[in-house]
């Protein structure tokens, strides 16, 4: 099943953010990501130092927490297949704690609060290697069915 999820994110290549997905059921997900050193976001962020720009910490917390949670509730319908979705993150709360570097493995914890009329909200934590907290916050995103009429 998770295979089936993975298959139906809208990302390719570079900008996919989910390596795996550890659990995946009504209430939530566990997946992981480690960062690539060749990334392209690395090369001017910051030269000689690199730093795992914010905007891609949150972007790995969407893409975990809330379309894989999101493509999975829509493919449970017996109405969608859960094929040509596009997520649309509508707000997020995020809190960054600790630097995140090149080749760190993050987990990314989502607790589903509601899923009604395609709209996801979730509460989710970032944790490295170590467990300890990296960013978390609380996101929404809305999941649009894209098939042609």
């Amino acid at each position: 099943m998770y295979e089936e999820v993975l298959d139906q994110l809208p990302y390719k290549s570079s900008f996919r953010f989910v390596d795996t997905i550890l659990s995946l059921d009504e209430n939530g997900v566990v997946g992981e990501y480690t960062l690539q050193p060749d990334a392209f976001f690395y090369e001017d962020h910051f030269p000689g130092n690199p730093v795992t720009p914010g905007v891609i910490l949150t972007e790995i917390m969407a893409q975990i927490g809330v379309v894989v949670l999101g493509v999975y509730l829509l493919m449970k319908e017996p109405s969608s297949t859960g094929e040509n979705i596009i997520p649309l993150l509508t707000s997020s709360q995020v809190d960054f704690y600790k630097m995140v570097l090149p080749g760190e493995k993050l987990k990314v914890v989502s607790k589903k609060q509601y899923f009604r009329f395609n709209k996801l909200k979730c509460t989710i934590e970032m944790v490295n290697e170590k467990n300890e907290t990296v960013a978390g916050g609380i996101f929404s995103g809305m999941m649009v069915n894209n098939n042609p009429l």
